[in-house]
């Protein structure tokens, strides 16, 4: 499987070299475009977003330098099943948004041996409850906030930007309950973020946890754990129950020989999206898996980012070309 680190250079070359030819102007244009990120971000790492369970969560701000105005907000979840990863392994799968100037909010959570569902959810929704609380620090964009994962943390991009307050996840994070260790204004607003791009995460869990055995690994069981109303958590924390009219666009990319999250679960998403009337996309891939996809299909699919970003106006004109 080719490295993200790979799959983004080779995005970025084919986006500013466009041809199988190309001269030197356009070689120093690539290089210049990563000495820009390199040059132009600064980094903030592990702030204290929320203490849960006796753990302080971190995340890391991704801070572009010199912005004159607020700036659209990636707010990353990494994968794992719930059950392992950090947002250190994942660092590299945001570079495109660094690329197009845009802050980046890279999450850590909960992971299943830590504590049980609903508990990722729960602190994704303050990580962006937090963005809210620091928007004037960081200059965070609160009109241009995209939630972005894949695969488990597709599924917590949903419940990020799809929970209503009457869902009843957001009572721990930090608001006018002012913490000590919190940092930046309090704040109550509801929580909204401007579209959501999932990458083949989990839309239905109380499906994939009653799919037949061996479907999923034993990521759904360890997330959910042994509790008597475990089905009842599953469905609480399924993006699809919270489908409705109103909520974010969803743009949604999906291998079609996904062996771990079955494809039909994008394409009851999309189809729920639809009848809801909730603007959205499926791009599937053709003999895709579980992410690795090819280089031309990464182009592919960032393209159709860029032109579902624009659609919605969200953010600055992504990826130039």
């Amino acid at each position: 499987m080719k490295s993200t680190f790979t799959v983004v250079l080779s995005v970025t070359w084919l986006l500013t070299i466009g041809a199988p030819s190309f001269s030197v102007a356009q070689t120093m244009d690539a290089a210049t475009t990563f000495v820009n990120v390199a040059n132009g971000y600064r980094l903030v790492p592990n702030i204290t977003y929320l203490r849960a369970g006796g753990v302080d969560l971190k995340l890391d701000v991704y801070q572009p330098r010199g912005a004159t105005a607020p700036t659209p907000t990636l707010i990353y979840m990494h994968g794992g099943g719930w059950t392992n990863g950090s947002k250190e392994s994942s660092a590299l799968t945001f570079l495109p948004y660094l690329e197009m100037g845009w802050a980046v909010v890279n999450v850590e959570y909960r992971l299943a041996d830590n504590a049980h569902a609903p508990a990722a959810v729960e602190d994704c929704r303050c990580a962006l409850r937090w963005v809210y609380q620091n928007a004037a620090e960081y200059n965070f964009d609160l009109g241009a906030i995209v939630a972005t994962g894949n695969s488990a943390g597709g599924h917590l991009a949903l419940t990020t930007g799809l929970l209503p307050a009457s869902a009843g996840l957001d009572r721990q994070c930090p608001g006018d309950r002012r913490r000590a260790w919190s940092t930046g204004t309090t704040s109550t607003e509801e929580l909204k973020v401007a579209a959501i791009i999932n990458w083949y995460g989990i839309s239905d869990v109380y499906d994939l946890a009653h799919r037949e055995p061996g479907i999923s690994g034993n990521f759904t069981e360890a997330w959910l754990g042994s509790s008597p109303d475990r089905d009842a958590i599953a469905k609480r924390v399924s993006p699809i129950t919270y489908v409705r009219p109103g909520i974010p666009p969803i743009l949604t990319i999906h291998g079609l020989d996904d062996p771990i999250v079955p494809p039909d679960q994008a394409s009851r998403l999309h189809t729920a999206l639809d009848t809801a009337g909730v603007p959205n996309r499926l791009v599937t891939v053709p003999g895709g898996g579980h992410g690795g996809f090819s280089d031309p299909e990464m182009l592919r699919i960032y393209t159709a980012i860029r032109e579902f970003l624009d659609l919605h106006g969200v953010g600055k004109r992504p990826f130039a070309r």
